[in-house]
């Protein structure tokens, strides 16, 4: 037993050596392979293209222009003329509560006016008469004046008139409904063009700049706007600047009140060369690319402009038509054999 034991254990030993072996074998086969053919590398024809550095932000969209409706005093509502989604003109009347609500006190100001307008207008007629003296008649006229201004005050109250042209974007009451004084009736925003601010860094400040475009999206939809302010002062609880910007919005195709995903552009250039952070090494602080050079690894030097996320734009060190070696880069270094597979 103990002599099958030694044999079954030599045969083990011997059996991992030939493994052992083996590899090395084929190790050393693989690199005398690319000693003899060349490493295979893919090459990529350097070309000029497009480059757009973009920064992300979360926004809420409103109305360009956007106003609310305020109850006046606190009773039950009469008629609502609208429904949300309806376009209504400024100064529509949308919405009216009785007139007989005693804090309007709409057949007060109406019987007011009235009477104090007969007697404006007979001291009119006596004025340019020479039968009253100029001071009676500027005494009624203010009186006038003032009965007017009451009873537009009073009817406004009463009929409840669009801020704004646009669209009935909320309305938070039903008709008989009592609502209390000072509660918010309906909401008008003119949507062919909605706002939104963000906040960003310091460290980002001096890369936002007025006219700038940015794109909202929501869901499926995108819409384009530009910066149209960069603050100039930090707000001190968020510890950022405010930067406003406003959107197209054709068809009213994004909602207001909505957030929104807003990619701001910072940069772009339609005609440069740009390469792919896999790419790119660096050595003592240099960056540099391997290109493929009469059957050869050539490493050459770069220099590099402005990043986004993992692509750098050159701005010098390489040539139109340099063939870069975009795969295999890792397995060579300056002078290797190699052998194309693939070319663009």
């Amino acid at each position: 037993m103990k002599r099958l034991l030694v044999m079954l254990t030599g045969l083990v030993f011997i059996i991992v050596l030939a493994g052992c072996s083996k590899e090395n074998i084929k190790s050393k086969s693989m690199e005398q392979i690319y000693a003899e053919e060349g490493v295979p590398v893919k090459t990529t024809s350097v070309e000029l293209t497009e480059f757009t550095k973009s920064q992300f932000y979360y926004g809420i969209l409103t109305g360009i222009r956007e106003s609310s409706a305020y109850a006046s005093f606190g009773d039950k509502i009469e008629k609502i003329n609208v429904k949300v989604g309806d376009y209504v003109k400024k100064d529509q009347v949308l919405l009216t509560f009785p007139t007989d609500v005693p804090g309007a006190q709409y057949h007060q100001a109406k019987i007011a006016l009235e009477t104090i307008e007969k007697t404006y207008k007979r001291m009119k007629t006596l004025l340019t008469g020479g039968a009253i003296s100029q001071q009676d008649y500027d005494n009624v006229k203010a009186q006038y004046d003032v009965s007017k201004t009451n009873w537009e005050t009073v009817k406004k109250m009463i009929k409840v008139k669009a801020p704004l042209t646009g669209y009935v974007t909320k309305i938070n009451v039903r008709e008989t409904e009592t609502v209390h004084r000072e509660a918010e009736l309906f909401t008008i925003a003119n949507t062919e063009k909605l706002k939104t601010s963000i906040w960003i860094t310091d460290e980002d400040y001096n890369d936002i700049k007025i006219g700038q475009k940015a794109i909202a999206k929501w869901n499926s939809h995108k819409i384009t706007g530009k910066v149209v302010q960069v603050d100039m002062a930090m707000n001190i609880m968020k510890q950022a600047f405010g930067v406003m910007l406003e959107f197209d919005n054709p068809e009213n195709a994004i909602k207001t009140g909505i957030t929104a995903e807003i990619k701001l552009i910072t940069e772009q250039k339609n005609s440069t060369i740009v390469i792919s952070k896999k790419d790119m090494f660096t050595e003592d602080g240099k960056d540099f690319v391997y290109l493929a050079k009469d059957g050869k690894a050539v490493k050459r030097f770069i220099n590099t402009g402005s990043r986004s996320g993992l692509k750098f734009e050159v701005v010098g060190g390489l040539n139109l038509n340099d063939k870069l070696i975009s795969e295999g880069q890792m397995l060579v270094k300056d002078g290797t054999k190699i052998r194309i597979i693939t070319k663009g």
